[in-house]
């Protein structure tokens, strides 16, 4: 597992004149983010968090006095080292865990890097990029599901993909 901070939240701006935030959620809710006191390797502690009713969630930072030093924070992502996250269950993976991976085809030919994991309504799609050619052209890029049929293993080193996901 690569120790690197991922991102929980966005702050999108401030909420009310006390230095309140509004936030924009990556993970599971609030109820999810609350489990975490500090971010940003501890520059800024929670002070109260609760949901907003829209999706998002309304948070105070001990650090943070004002509105206009809320809306300095505006665009912060709010993130925690990869080892702060609840631990997984076989099968289970965070996309953080899965971006910056190289993928190999079951045939052996390394296919490019999984620069994203996206959810369209249907489950995870990974977007591979494949390496640069050599006449200088933009790398293309190709998108797997990330179902067992298409991606049968992966690990902390590389992903598996089905020879036949990974044809042009």
């Amino acid at each position: 597992m690569r120790d690197r901070s991922v991102t929980l939240a966005a702050i999108t701006g401030a909420h009310g004149v006390t230095g309140e935030v509004r936030l924009k959620l990556f993970g599971e809710g609030v109820a999810a983010l609350k489990r975490y006191r500090a971010f940003n390797d501890s520059t800024l502690t929670v002070s109260a968090m609760r949901d907003d009713g829209k999706g998002g969630a309304i948070a105070r930072f001990a650090e943070v006095a004002d509105r206009t030093a809320a809306e300095r924070l505006r665009g912060t992502a709010l993130t925690v080292p990869r080892t702060a996250l609840p631990p997984l269950a076989d099968g289970e993976y965070y996309h953080a865990d899965l971006i910056g991976l190289p993928a190999v085809s079951t045939a052996g030919e390394p296919l490019g890097t999984c620069i994203a994991v996206d959810n369209y309504g249907a489950g995870d799609v990974l977007e591979i990029e494949r390496p640069p050619t050599e006449d200088g052209k933009k790398p293309r890029r190709f998108m797997v599901p990330m179902r067992p049929e298409a991606v049968p293993d992966w690990n902390d080193e590389r992903l598996l993909i089905e020879a036949a996901f990974a044809e042009d």
